[in-house]
């Protein structure tokens, strides 16, 4: 029996190509989710640059037939207009509000007999369909399984002779593994010896030491096997782009900038480190705050201030006459590092910087592979983030953008990936990420 996929708007928003992923079913769009279309198109963010790529491939579609009668897609699927004149009225749903008008298009076409799915990523949404008898789902075309995600790091259980091996060595070879580009592999002695060695795999089976050289950068060291290995992918020029997942206080960001930080400051190899990160909290762009760009980016770069004012104290040895804003203020103003909003991203070409993407999770697939995008030549691009706390209330921990970057970018070798556990902030941070 064919379907019918009754879409709400925040699917086309979340993925302008959504109306081509059901062939050989029918589309259906509300009247309701045209008329919230034309609320987010002139807006210049990532909603409303969908929102008008929508509209723009929905005007393509008529030069097909009349869309209220319905057209054919290239997929062999039929995308339809509805409106919701002459639907019965449930005095149960409100009529000024658009997901009611949007739910009652699926009610209806479900009364006549048809097999309709109402496709939506908002929870109430789907539990007012559902209270109704439709069948509901959410839109999973870039979902991935969270509970599998790759970690970066497996612990394998070898021959005590492997580890003596790897040791006398700095390699040794395990045949017939299925082990991923830079995925740090912990061999672990069977029996009673104890032995273990942290290795990295370098391709065909072949496990490494990693750099004996790194010890700290810019004066911070490792305080977990997790952050070591961080480090490790953070400081290596043939990997491109880092993952690092975790919850608050691992160390994710403040490692980050102090990767970027030795790069650029000591060694010289990037230009500059660009930070940015997605304006999440209110919902709202920066245009709304008061002040000039660099004012208004201040109040969500915050987490990034701290972070260097932490990295600057530790660096400094006492002889600075300036304090440690002033430094700050001074990297800014020589442009070794330059803070921008998302917004800004797009339609730049960033060559030999090193990228920092903090709070990656409150992005959507389509946003993270924008921002991937535009990395020049010899530009590394670092992606943090924490799945348990996302903003974006049509993301969750298997939609969002930085486990989508992880799980498609795994079989790369220019991709590494770690996930941190433990949190290192403080005591009380720690037993805040456990127990709260």
């Amino acid at each position: 029996m064919n379907k019918i996929f009754v879409l709400d708007t925040n699917v086309l928003l979340h993925d302008l190509t959504c109306i081509e992923s059901f062939a050989d079913n029918t589309v259906v769009l509300p009247m309701a989710v045209i008329e919230e279309l034309d609320k987010f198109k002139k807006e210049a963010n990532e909603l409303g640059r969908n929102a008008r790529g929508v509209i723009r491939r929905l005007d393509a579609l008529r030069t097909r037939g009349r869309l209220g009668d319905g057209v054919q897609m290239e997929n062999g699927g039929i995308l339809k207009i509805v409106t919701g004149h002459g639907l019965i009225r449930d005095m149960d749903l409100q009529d000024e509000i658009p997901d009611n008008r949007i739910i009652r298009v699926a009610f209806a076409l479900h009364k006549q007999g048809e097999r309709v799915i109402f496709v939506t990523k908002d929870i109430n949404a789907r539990i007012k369909a559902d209270a109704l008898g439709i069948e509901v789902m959410d839109f999973e075309k870039q979902k991935v399984n969270f509970d599998e995600l790759f970690t970066g790091c497996r612990d394998m259980t070898v021959r005590p002779e492997v580890i003596d091996e790897f040791y006398a060595n700095r390699t040794v070879e395990l045949p017939n593994t299925d082990l991923l580009p830079n995925e740090f592999v912990n061999l672990i002695a069977d029996g009673a010896t104890h032995q273990t060695a942290l290795t990295r795999a370098g391709g065909n089976g072949t496990l490494v030491q990693l750099n004996p050289k790194i010890d700290n950068i810019w004066h911070i060291k490792p305080r977990s096997r997790e952050q070591r290995m961080a480090i490790e992918l953070l400081m290596d020029d043939s990997v491109h782009i880092v993952t690092l997942m975790g919850p608050a206080g691992t160390g994710k960001t403040l490692l980050a900038l102090a990767a970027g930080l030795e790069k650029t400051v000591n060694q010289k190899r990037y230009d500059r480190i660009l930070v940015t990160r997605p304006i999440m909290p209110f919902g709202k762009d920066i245009g709304y705050l008061p002040g000039n760009k660099e004012e208004k980016l201040a109040n969500w770069m915050m987490p990034i201030f701290d972070n260097l004012t932490y990295l600057l104290t530790k660096s400094s040895s006492g002889e600075h006459k300036h304090t440690i804003r002033e430094r700050i203020e001074k990297l800014q103003r020589d442009e070794v590092i330059e803070l921008e909003a998302l917004t800004y991203i797009r339609g730049r070409s960033i060559p030999r910087q090193f990228i920092i993407v903090d709070e990656a999770q409150n992005l959507t697939p389509h946003e993270v592979k924008t921002v991937i995008s535009r990395a020049g030549e010899g530009t590394k691009m670092v992606l943090t983030g924490d799945p348990y706390q996302i903003d974006n209330p049509y993301l969750d921990a298997s939609s969002n953008g930085l486990a989508y970057a992880v799980e498609r970018l795994k079989t790369h070798a220019i991709h590494g990936h770690v996930t941190l556990t433990k949190s290192e902030r403080s005591s009380l941070a720690a037993i805040a990420a456990e127990l709260l």
